[in-house]
């Protein structure tokens, strides 16, 4: 009973922190979130959990098919058109990892996201509100 009470919590904790963030921080929740489902992937990988691999790798999957979709190609030029093909190379990857059972397509993966992440980190506040 205590366990759903905060998961709900949790829920309406998340629920308020989207509602309430700039598209920055939306795009650095997306990342965040796709690095926690590809740990959760790797850990089930590890321990042969069939079914939290897939429901793992499918939430990574949709986040970053959100990220590929949420780029904007006519303003962000070269680096959109690099992300969305980074992308599309991550989203293939983890079909395969998905299918092969395998940790080092997950961990690099995970490696890319986390340069995303940072790069993301590292823009200077006054650009944040150029994409806010």
């Amino acid at each position: 009973m205590m366990m759903n009470g905060l998961k709900q919590y949790k829920a309406v904790d998340v629920g308020a922190s989207v509602q309430t963030a700039s598209p920055h921080e939306l795009i650095a929740m997306l990342l965040r979130g796709g690095l926690t489902a590809l740990a959760k992937a790797s850990g089930a990988i590890e321990r042969q959990d069939i079914s939290e691999r897939g429901v793992q790798l499918n939430k990574a999957i949709a986040i970053i098919f959100e990220l590929k979709e949420s780029l904007d190609m006519e303003k962000g030029g070269e680096i959109a058109s690099n992300l969305d093909g980074l992308y599309t190379y991550m989203i293939r990857q983890l079909t395969l990892a998905n299918r092969e059972s395998s940790v080092p397509k997950v961990e690099e993966v995970m490696s890319l996201l986390t340069e995303i992440l940072e790069g993301w980190g590292g823009i200077p506040p006054e650009y944040r509100k150029q994409v806010d």
